[in-house]
């Protein structure tokens, strides 16, 4: 007992006080448990707070990029790979509130698992909702990964899905990281074509989504489609 760290005891005292009223730990006290159980044998509580100090807030750290994280002093590569596990977590709980089988009746569902998925992502990625007749989404899947400012999108790929999948209407999502959800110019070629190509197989193009961390557009919403 001699011997053992001294955050060992603060670490359970910590802990006790979380299942006594987790709310009243401060944002770097439940950073720091949760970084404990990546790093049992170290004093995680200097971590916790120059993460929060460096990104300003425990979304801030959530959501930092892996070279962002990996310049903090004491952030190595088996905590990165735990963070990856929490946002990989964080990500198919949003999907799931997006059942399949069940109708989209608002954009704002979409979005929101987009977000989680690959809305801080420093590439590109271009994405597909696919659904039936009334609406259920069958499948979201990735139609396309690019560059910090493209993706290389084939109206072909993304039919073929469609097709793949017997999905009679179709939602497109990309990322901005850029952050500025607004459509380019190629955003909105790409849309015509795959609207016409889908329209020709009897597939609808229900909407494109833009969204960003903090922000999204709709083109069906401003009247692009």
């Amino acid at each position: 007992m001699a011997n053992r760290p001294h955050y060992h005891g603060h670490r359970q005292r910590l802990k006790n006080r979380f299942l006594t009223d987790s709310r009243l730990l401060a944002d770097y006290e439940i950073l720091e448990l949760l970084l404990a159980y990546a790093l049992p044998r170290r004093d995680t509580k200097p971590l916790a707070k120059e993460l929060l100090e460096t990104f300003g807030s425990l979304a801030g750290v959530f959501a930092a990029k892996p070279h962002e994280l990996r310049a903090v002093p004491g952030f190595g590569p088996g905590l990165e790979t735990f963070w990856k596990v929490w946002q990989e977590f964080w990500a198919r709980l949003n999907e799931g509130k997006v059942p399949q089988r069940k109708s989209i009746s608002s954009p704002r569902e979409m979005v929101e698992a987009a977000r989680a998925r690959f809305g801080r992502d420093s590439l590109e990625s271009f994405w597909v909702a696919l659904v039936d007749n009334k609406n259920r989404l069958l499948s979201f899947t990735r139609g396309a990964q690019g560059t910090v400012d493209q993706s290389a999108v084939y109206p072909r790929e993304i039919l073929s899905l469609a097709l793949e999948h017997k999905a009679s209407g179709l939602i497109l999502i990309h990322n901005h990281p850029g952050g500025d959800p607004s459509p380019s110019a190629q955003d909105k070629e790409v849309t015509r074509e795959i609207q016409k190509s889908a329209t020709g197989l009897g597939v609808r193009v229900l909407d494109h989504l833009i969204v960003s961390e903090d922000s999204w557009y709709s083109f069906q919403e401003n009247g692009l489609l």
